[in-house]
């Protein structure tokens, strides 16, 4: 049997607004993935804990706040420091085409604004996980 995908998605800082995640969540899950939610107010710190607990092969970040150019380098920063390299790193919400531009630079994988299809957003991490397996840890 198959390995299922199993996808973090998390609301970073004081975002409140958690619609968007729970229905990429749901789509997510709809597509054959395992997807743990973290629900809102997350720290990054908080979201790279609750990735390597749930040792998942994508983290998802939904933020609409505007705070996408503090809290996604932050993440990919605590990834690098905690070997989560193979671990890829996606969200959506309302980031202007400079900074998604910016933040893909820094390392981000595709980042889905307003109007996205769930099912672009499945078959994205689908793709990428396929092409990047995650390295054993024989340390565990």
């Amino acid at each position: 049997m198959e390995k299922k995908i199993r996808v973090l998605i998390a609301k970073a800082g004081l975002d409140g607004h958690d619609r968007g995640a729970k229905v990429v969540a749901a789509a997510l899950r709809d597509s054959g993935m395992e997807v743990i939610y973290t629900g809102l107010r997350q720290t990054p710190e908080m979201i790279i804990e609750a990735a390597i607990q749930e040792d998942v092969d994508a983290i998802g970040i939904s933020i609409l706040s505007g705070a996408h150019m503090t809290i996604f380098p932050k993440i990919l920063t605590l990834m690098k420091e905690k070997g989560l390299d193979d671990v890829l790193l996606t969200g959506g919400g309302i980031i202007p085409g400079e900074d998604v531009k910016a933040l893909k630079e820094m390392g981000c994988g595709e980042l889905f604004t307003p109007g996205s299809l769930t099912t672009d957003t499945a078959n994205y991490i689908k793709e990428w996980v396929a092409q990047h397996p995650r390295k054993l840890d024989v340390s565990k």
